[in-house]
């Protein structure tokens, strides 16, 4: 499968996700439901590599390698946390997709920092996205 199947996988699954936690988040701390949220991550992804010999190991992983994941991993903690406060207090139909915003984000920043090149339909696309993101959240 190329990269256009696991991302259309990870939309499916992203969006199971929100629908999932909106219910489980329900009548317990948001900080407590992400926290068991990671663990089962942590767990999920340590047999997924266990079950994968092909990913080598520890000792594969640079300095910079490590940085950069410790770094992503700090922000992905962030993102959870912020998200699940935010599915605690609203609609998940209206959470989502202003978390979707990210998208639009990671298009400006791929630019700016990644040097990816920025093209007509990436800025439109992006447009389009807040754009939608916005009409929702104004939903009344």
């Amino acid at each position: 499968m190329g990269w256009l199947g696991w991302a259309v996988a990870s939309a499916v699954f992203a969006a199971l996700t929100a629908i999932l936690a909106k219910v489980g988040v329900a009548g317990v701390d948001s900080n407590l439901a992400t926290a068991v949220r990671t663990c089962v991550v942590l767990v999920f992804t340590w047999v997924m590599v266990w079950l994968n010999p092909a990913a080598g190991g520890l000792s594969g992983l640079s300095g910079r390698n490590w940085g950069f994941l410790v770094l992503s991993g700090i922000a992905t903690g962030l993102s959870w946390l912020c998200y699940f406060r935010a599915l605690q207090l609203g609609p998940a139909s209206r959470v989502a997709p202003i978390d979707k915003l990210s998208v639009a984000l990671v298009i400006v920043l791929a630019t700016l920092v990644l040097g990816e090149r920025m093209t007509w339909a990436k800025g439109i696309g992006g447009l389009l996205i807040v754009a939608g993101a916005v009409v929702i959240a104004l939903e009344r």
